[in-house]
């Protein structure tokens, strides 16, 4: 069934094809007449289109349908195709030379992909019975012609495209062979070169090279381009081009030609996307018509009275905190809009992203995906800063327990991420209502579980903190704090490099002496904070088995 571009059009053909057979000819003709001298640049209504093919004017039932002039030159092309194969036309109708493809592609000496290609380009085409008794596509002498005069550049650079005889194929595979034995080049670099010398178009010399490889593997010119790269070969490979390296160094450096190297970048873009998780709270209007239009227009226009919608911090919060007050407060309705618009790009990623196809993955549409979920991320970031000062109010309310205010807000701004993910803005409620209560709920976790993680840490680090104190009561050069050292080096040489260098560091067993807070140890490893805790709690756990022997021997 062909797809016509214009709707009006389509209906046409069906409306013309149900017509009388003696005047389908003339409808096909009227159609390539009209096709050769309409502007792409312009647009032309239905009642034209039917008045030139048929020489009718059609009444005004119809509403005046513009049509683009290049959309509607390729829906002409098609109409004539669709015409033309519905009765038996015979090509000796027309009083001139007409050619199916395989001899138009001998006659103008290009290959039948290029006649293919000429057809999407313009070249009108037909169904004609052949004096064999077959129906096939053909093409007029004169469409042949009309066609070189409007594309007379692009006609001669298919003209690059002609057959090779035996003797030049041998000579570009002696050629490439040579090339390569003596530059190590790759198979795009060597094809751009003997195209250039040989005065053959690129994909030529490359399909023939390909095709040389393919037919005599044992006599390869590139032995390794056909057979498929493992898979840590294609990680490395789009690693590196995240990183900056262009295409055509890969393409060298792996002995690929550039399109490879671009598949196999857009493969694991894809795998990328696939294996990534996308939640959303999903809302009945992402399925309205013009939802695109209506929830992704703008939202960021000045609210009336926003300029004295921002709050004052309060006077003993830090700089880093203080700066989460510039952000205005958002009323109910922009804030509604804002997530419905977050939940909304993400829907649209994921329905996107369900039709990826493996087997034939399109850069334009990982694109189109990967730009809806930055743009996701970037309002999800807006949303957690516009609410970043909730946490802090929050925090203030439970200080006085073993966390500092930056430690309480840290905890409390996982909370508010959760909540900015599982947040239904349809229910009709505002954001801070929800966020109040599940980061209430996560500090009435979190700040007992850090008194108890405490708790625990001190008691763990009794044994620890024994030897520490010996050392410390000890005269450094007397032979009793040696061995003291020693037992403490013995002990420590238990645990892994990064939990020694925590304890060592955090109580202060170095040369230097001085105890480094966790933050400093965080800084320091590049870790965080809560990272830091949890590998020293780990390391205590291990002291504590391995010296509770010691202790039971003690005491018996």
């Amino acid at each position: 069934m062909i797809r016509y571009e214009n709707q009006p059009v389509g209906e046409l053909a069906k409306e013309l094809k149900a017509g009388l057979l003696r005047l389908r000819k003339g409808y096909i003709d009227a159609a390539e007449a009209l096709a050769k001298v309409l502007d792409p640049a312009l647009e032309y209504p239905r009642e034209l289109v039917v008045y030139r093919l048929t020489g009718y004017r059609p009444a005004k039932a119809h509403p005046v349908l513009a049509m683009p002039g290049g959309s509607l030159a390729r829906d002409l092309g098609r109409l004539v195709l669709d015409i033309s194969g519905s009765f038996d036309l015979p090509a000796e109708a027309y009083g001139e030379p007409a050619f199916d493809t395989e001899a138009l592609a001998r006659q103008c000496r290009v290959s039948t992909k290029t006649i293919r290609r000429w057809r999407d380009r313009g070249l009108i085409a037909r169904r004609l019975v052949f004096p064999d008794g077959r129906k096939r596509v053909a093409f007029l002498e004169s469409s042949v012609r009309a066609f070189t005069r409007r594309r007379k550049q692009a006609m001669m650079r298919s003209a690059r495209f002609t057959q090779m005889s035996d003797a030049e194929r041998a000579d570009v595979i002696r050629r490439a062979r040579r090339m390569v034995a003596g530059t190590g080049c790759c198979l795009h670099d060597v094809s751009k070169r003997l195209a250039a010398r040989t005065g053959r178009a690129v994909e030529t010399i490359r399909y023939t090279i390909r095709r040389h490889d393919r037919d005599n593997p044992a006599d390869a010119v590139f032995p390794d381009a056909g057979a498929p790269l493992d898979v840590r070969t294609r990680e490395i490979i789009y690693r590196c081009f995240l990183h900056g390296v262009s295409a055509t160094v890969l393409a060298r450096r792996f002995g690929r030609g550039r399109g490879s190297v671009y598949r196999v970048i857009n493969d694991m873009r894809a795998k990328s996307l696939l294996a990534r998780k996308i939640d959303y709270v999903y809302n009945p209007q992402f399925d309205l018509p013009g939802a695109d239009e209506t929830i992704l227009a703008p939202v960021d226009a000045p609210e009336p009275g926003a300029g004295r919608r921002k709050v004052r911090p309060p006077a003993d919060l830090p700089p880093y905190l203080k700066a989460l007050y510039e952000l205005p407060l958002m009323s109910r309705e922009v804030e509604a809009r804002r997530f419905r618009t977050y939940n909304y790009l993400k829907y649209r990623a994921d329905q996107l992203r369900q039709g990826l196809d493996m087997n034939r993955v399109r850069s334009g549409q990982l694109r189109a995906i990967e730009q809806l979920l930055v743009q996701a991320d970037a309002m999800r970031s807006y949303l957690i800063r516009a609410n970043l000062r909730l946490v802090v109010s929050i925090a203030k309310k439970h200080l006085g327990g073993v966390q500092t205010l930056l430690e309480l807000v840290s905890d409390g701004n996982l909370a508010l991420m959760r909540a900015v993910e599982k947040f239904d803005y349809s229910r009709g409620f505002k954001f801070s209502t929800y966020a109040s209560w599940a980061i209430m709920k996560n500090f009435a976790r979190s700040v007992p579980r850090a008194r108890y993680r405490l708790d625990r840490v001190v008691t763990g680090s009794e044994e620890v903190m024994e030897l520490v104190g010996g050392l410390a009561g000890y005269d450094p050069h007397a032979p009793s704090t040696l061995e003291l050292r020693d037992s403490l080096d013995t002990v420590l040489a238990q645990l892994d490099r990064r939990e020694r260098s925590i304890v060592v560091r955090h109580y202060g067993l170095h040369d230097a002496g001085r105890a480094q807070t966790l933050q400093e140890l965080s800084d320091s490893l590049g870790i965080s904070k809560e990272r830091v805790r949890q590998i020293e709690r780990r390391a205590m756990k291990k002291l504590r088995t391995m010296l509770e022997p010691v202790q039971a021997d003690l005491l018996t």
